[in-house]
């Protein structure tokens, strides 16, 4: 794997830097086994749904608070981008945020005649106008397909504009078509902020910890209080100045490492902020591990083992109690890559039996090249193998195929539209999209606590399933899962 090279403006896609792949089915331990010895893609003759990167890259720009953000594109391209605005909005109470700024989301509206003669001047244009209006302190322009296929030069464009205004103006090359992988995006996001914004540091601040994350509630305010720190989260409710000063942390943690490994490992390679290695915290066993790596790398390790101690004392019984609730239970989990490996921990973790996953993609390595970070690992090592994995970009098809044939008890994602499945099959269905809801040692209670109350309370779903019209018919409900995906095999 080559090291990140923020000399160049555009990141390298994870299919070229990780192998990351859209196409498997099996089991997880076959998949942890073979991987990492070469593992072909498999592709689908049919394909029901994709996600694009430039839309992963702007959930990550949108929810800084003093930044505004413009689509090089069509308007269509930046449809999904009021969902980043409501998610803003109504969790930054949830990280103290009491006046939360008004998003600031442009599109330049490339039309067809923008095709032809070009969109770079619009673009120009564009950034003075938005620059003049909203007086941000860095602007960030994603690119689009459409962008991309014109050739419009986005960097110089951007270069000249943040000369003229004083602010940075900040290219992210994020088209959709550069990769079937979209978490791709995120990448794209975190090279331009490594590349533009991060500077050398002026100080090393013991007390301060990189959070690299997406939205959520705050759990580690008070977990690295024990250490005499304070988190420093990326880039959901940072501001400019937050991320500028990212790399005078004493350390930098992700809560998913699909999201943050590459401006983890980019902290590290290029301005010394140590990564914590160790997979994010995710059942006893992962959380231990997390805090005791956490502990070493500030030379905290009583601090860590007495705060260890303190969690599992108040949580470790309540874990327990939840266990003869929920033991010999049956899950289903669909969420992407490595979030949906930390809800298959869990289910371990709780006694309950994993009957499959439909997880987004799948990346062999991380850009730390640690198999410590590798949350899916450690899930078969200490709770066993997953049948019926399926690595799968949303293919909603499949989805709804194995639902029908495993029946489980409970369907668990963490995106929203892929619980409705499940309903409709009378399946009790669980969405939470917080991440940090289900981490450390009181996470376990939590989430078990919603398993448990989604199951015992599945009337509406049963009386769902009898009036609901399920649009897949019985002659693909009879059909193998994976009629359509062939091709493909450990080298």
């Amino acid at each position: 794997m080559s090291k990140i090279n923020l000399q160049i403006p555009e990141v390298s896609i994870r299919e070229i830097r990780l192998g990351s792949i859209t196409g498997f089915q099996g089991g997880a331990e076959e998949l942890v086994n073979c991987s990492r010895c070469g593992l072909k893609d498999k592709s689908r003759s049919f394909s029901q749904c994709l996600g694009c990167s430039t839309s992963q890259a702007a959930c990550m720009v949108i929810l800084v608070q003093d930044a505004a953000v413009i689509s090089h594109g069509p308007v269509g391209c930046s449809s999904c981008f009021h969902e980043f605005a409501f998610t803003y909005r109504v969790n930054s109470p949830l990280r103290g945020v009491e006046h939360p700024t008004q998003r600031k989301i442009f599109s330049t509206n490339l039309q067809e005649t923008d095709t032809v003669y070009g969109g770079a001047q619009k673009l120009a244009k564009g950034i003075h106008e938005v620059y003049e209006r909203t007086h941000p302190n860095a602007v960030f322009v994603l690119t689009t397909c459409a962008a991309g296929i014109i050739g419009d030069d986005v960097e110089s464009v951007c270069g000249e504009a943040e000369e003229e205004l004083g602010v940075p103006v900040i290219a992210i090359f994020c088209e959709g078509f550069r990769s079937k992988v979209w978490t791709t995006g995120f990448d794209a996001s975190y090279h331009a902020i490594a590349r533009k914004l991060i500077q050398p540091a002026r100080e090393r601040r013991s007390d301060m910890i990189n959070v690299i994350n997406f939205w959520g509630s705050d759990v580690f305010g008070d977990w690295f209080e024990a250490f005499g720190a304070k988190p420093n989260y990326i880039t959901p409710y940072s501001t400019i100045e937050n991320l500028r000063r990212s790399s005078e942390a004493a350390a930098s943690v992700q809560i998913c490492p699909t999201l943050g490994s590459y401006l983890g490992a980019a902290l590290e390679q290029e301005f010394g902020v140590p990564e914590i290695n160790a997979a994010p915290p995710y059942g006893i066993a992962q959380t231990d591990r997390w805090f005791r790596a956490l502990g070493k790398l500030l030379h905290k390790e009583e601090e860590a083992e007495r705060l260890i101690a303190a969690k599992r004392a108040e949580y470790l019984p309540k874990i327990e109690a939840l266990r003869e609730k929920l033991r010999g239970k049956t899950a289903y989990v669909t969420a992407g890559a490595a979030h949906g490996h930390a809800l298959l921990n869990l289910l371990g973790e709780l006694g309950m039996k994993a009957k499959g996953a439909a997880i987004f993609h799948h990346d062999p390595i991380y850009d730390n090249e640690n198999e410590e970070s590798d949350l899916l690992v450690n899930r078969v090592k200490e709770y066993g193998d997953v049948p019926n994995f399926n690595i799968c970009n949303k293919q909603e098809f499949e989805l709804v195929n194995m639902l029908n044939r495993l029946q489980p008890d409970v369907l668990l994602a963490r995106h929203g539209g892929m619980t409705l499945w499940g309903a409709k099959l009378g399946i009790p269905s669980l969405l939470i999209g917080d991440e940090h809801f289900s981490m450390g040692y009181e996470g376990i209670v939590r989430y078990g606590e919603r398993i448990l109350e989604t199951i015992e309370n599945d009337e509406f779903v049963k009386n769902l399933k009898q009036h609901a019209i399920n649009p897949y018919t019985k002659w693909w409900l009879d059909q193998e899962p994976y009629t359509f995906l062939k091709g493909g095999a450990a080298k």
